[in-house]
């Protein structure tokens, strides 16, 4: 569904939630393929030292819930590269909520975060990517968003929200010569998930994750899902009747 890519070598990358987790296992991998990398998240001395050594890495420091933020580093990097390929935007949060416990402020921060973050980074770069007529972008949702799960009240929604907004992406952009990457991953070690009190099935390593994240965009996929013993089964349970489904689910996760 989208271009394959046979070599990262001089391919321009920017990776926007760099500084842990996928994103900088995703950074690392691909600066050892040739391509250039620009790392971007809130925490400066973390991206610095990533791309200590690294030629081809470039530090940016932003927040997305910043929007001139966003645009300034955009901006910047258009000054720096005569292009973009591949704008890959992974950062995000995640806090455990059940009704029981909601938390209005805590609700909205998160989808400012999720969802509002991911807007600011859409907004200099669609127009980028338009005028270039070329390049692609790949947004990190979550397994999580392809249906109700205990303990992700808002961070469910959050992703499912992102898993529509890919699909009404690849809609408008591909036939612009535009390429979408809708990227689900399950369970991956990292310090968003230290904090689980719960079992974690199919737990990933974030280079593992990296890894299968590249393979996909690699093959041209619309439709990044692992790891796939996991995510399969969750694709799966979605298609089940709503009272199998909440069943299977209680079941499964005891919560």
């Amino acid at each position: 569904m989208n271009r394959k890519i046979d070599s990262w070598v001089g391919k321009r990358v920017w990776i926007i939630g760099a500084s842990t987790g996928i994103g900088a296992a995703c950074a690392s991998l691909l600066l050892e393929q040739g391509a250039s990398v620009a790392l971007s998240a809130r925490h400066q001395a973390r991206l610095e030292q990533l791309c200590a050594g690294q030629p081809l890495a470039l530090a940016m420091p932003l927040d997305i819930t910043q929007p001139a933020q966003v645009q300034a580093v955009c901006g910047a990097l258009q000054q720096q590269w005569s292009r973009i390929d591949l704008v890959l935007v992974v950062a995000g949060g995640y806090t455990a909520m059940r009704a029981d416990d909601f938390d209005l402020a805590q609700a909205q921060s998160l989808m400012d975060l999720n969802v509002g973050g991911v807007f600011a980074c859409l907004a200099p770069v669609l127009p980028l990517l338009l005028k270039q007529g070329a390049g692609g972008i790949g947004i990190v949702a979550s397994v999580a968003g392809y249906g109700g799960l205990p303990k992700a009240l808002v961070y469910g929604a959050s992703k499912a929200a992102l898993i529509n907004l890919t699909e009404s992406l690849y809609l408008d952009l591909h036939p612009r010569g535009i390429d979408v990457y809708q990227i689900n991953p399950g369970f991956v070690d990292t310090p968003l998930t230290a904090g689980n009190d719960f079992k974690m099935p199919a737990l990933m390593t974030a280079h593992d994750a990296a890894a299968a994240m590249l393979r996909g965009i690699e093959r041209g996929q619309f439709h990044i899902h692992f790891p796939k013993r996991f995510t399969n089964s969750m694709r799966l349970a979605r298609l089940l009747p709503y009272r199998a489904y909440f069943w299977l689910i209680n079941k499964v996760t005891g919560l």
